[in-house]
């Protein structure tokens, strides 16, 4: 079996730079799909996050990219700002040893400043859809002498419904080109746009299986929709995760939750698309750096996010499949190390649950919160209350159950009424002064009945 980069075709200059970066052995993907690549096959790689797949593309890219001819010869494109900011540090760090340029292009930057490097030698460029849409509609950029097509990521641009784009892109590029698709998942749409743009492509899976089961503890915290942010508060407290990433379904949950952990007086941030893109950079930067330890975000800001000690995943909101789960919770137990993944499932979530524990062939260990367990104790007395009113309390007492049936009210009530009724005919002084007490206001009149009883 190969185990070192030489053995793969990779230059030693390129390996010397890689060890200085301390990436010493290829990864399986590594090693299944740079042979393909530097034989100028077009290869379809279908692995998940954090198994080392952008090194399997850029390395053969950069290779067999020529310095010296001045156009881009490499394309790579990724479905989010994130990933493209990702995968330029890792091209930054190689491009040099062969005089390389590097161009990332995605939203959120100055428009004016990626045109004037435009203007430049730039050999590859790494961008989001929109943007370099916008520069070909620009004529700012052209691909007319391309050799080297990457699409990362393929599965999450056509959720994100990026596909038409994409193609748009493609259809800017020579006929004559090495493509490599990479996507963690290979639904329809991503096989139907294999077939239509590549050249009988070398297939390879790497499964993932280790990276989900073995390296990360799973558990599942039983709560409810209002329980569920105290019940996040009490796991961070009790198990303070050195650094962990928690996922929320949307923009506005994410925001919402930050601002809760802040007060809380957790060392915590956001990431998601609302953001600016200096904001997002700055962010992922102090998260890398240690210097935030709880980062709130959602699934496609956080996409292609690889950080190095990330102890905990936490599933605020429940992924919506398996895929989306198993990235998620990849994001942590990487590099031989353990990780803690928690999801926190309301009754609501049941069914979402059982549908990602079948994907992952596997039953999640289950924790009911204190709280929890004491709604459901607070039940009991609200069901003891019922009786009180129901039949069982007057099967012993005829007398009150006759009662029962004439009047509505219950309890005490009754007996108010009696009272007031026997007090009623007894007044027999109202003859005389009932014309007077009528001027005069009522409480006085109510209190001459038990004047004439003393005399």
């Amino acid at each position: 079996m190969i185990k070192d980069f030489n053995n793969l075709g990779i230059s030693q200059e390129i390996v010397n730079k890689l060890n200085d970066n301390r990436i010493n052995v290829p990864t399986p993907i590594q090693t299944e799909v740079i042979p393909y690549l530097m034989k100028g096959r077009d290869v379809i790689g279908q692995a998940q996050t954090g198994t080392g797949k952008t090194l399997a593309f850029v390395l053969p890219m950069i290779e067999n990219i020529e310095a010296n001819k001045s156009a881009i010869q490499g394309l790579i494109v990724t479905p989010t700002r994130e990933l493209a900011i990702q995968i330029t540090d890792e091209v930054k760090k190689l491009a040099p040893v062969k005089g390389l340029n590097i161009l990332a292009a995605y939203g959120g930057q100055d428009v004016e400043k990626q045109i004037h490097k435009l203007k430049g030698d730039i050999h590859i460029v790494i961008g989001t859809p929109g943007r370099l849409l916008d520069h070909l509609r620009r004529n700012t950029i052209s691909f007319g002498q391309l050799k080297f097509l990457v699409l990362d990521e393929a599965d999450q641009m056509l959720h994100m419904g990026f596909l038409g784009e994409v193609e748009e892109i493609i259809a800017q590029t020579p006929k004559r080109r090495q493509t490599m698709l990479f996507s963690a998942t290979m639904p329809d749409g991503i096989a139907k746009l294999a077939s239509r743009y590549m050249e009988n492509p070398q297939k390879v899976k790497v499964e993932s299986e280790k990276i989900t089961l073995s390296e990360i503890k799973q558990l599942i915290i039983e709560t409810t929709d209002r329980g569920k942010q105290g019940a996040l508060f009490e796991f961070i407290r009790e198990n303070n995760p050195f650094l962990a990433i928690i996922f929320c379904r949307t923009r506005r949950r994410a925001g919402h939750l930050n601002e809760l952990l802040l007060k809380e007086g957790f060392n915590s941030d956001e990431l998601h698309g609302d953001l600016s893109q200096a904001k997002r950079e700055r962010v992922m930067k102090s998260f890398r750096d240690a210097e935030i330890q709880y980062l709130v975000a959602t699934d496609i800001a956080a996409r292609g996010l690889d950080v190095e000690g990330v102890t905990h995943v936490i599933n605020y909101d429940i992924p919506f499949d398996t895929e989306s789960y198993i990235h998620r919770i990849g994001r942590t137990g990487r590099a031989g190390h353990s990780g803690v993944a928690v999801t926190f499932v309301t009754p609501k979530d049941k069914e979402d649950i059982l549908a990602i524990e079948k994907g992952i062939k596997m039953t999640i260990k289950k924790h009911k919160t204190e709280q929890e367990k004491i709604k459901k104790n607070d039940r009991v007395p609200k069901q003891d209350k019922k009786p009180r009113t129901g039949k069982n309390e007057f099967k012993e007492n005829d007398k009150d159950k006759k009662f029962k049936t004439n009047n509505k009210s219950k309890d005490k009530v009754p007996e108010k009424k009696k009272t007031i009724r026997s007090q009623k005919p007894k007044p027999k002084l109202e003859d005389k002064p009932i014309k007077k007490s009528s001027e005069g206001p009522k409480p006085k009149a109510a209190s001459r009945p038990q004047n004439k009883k003393r005399k």
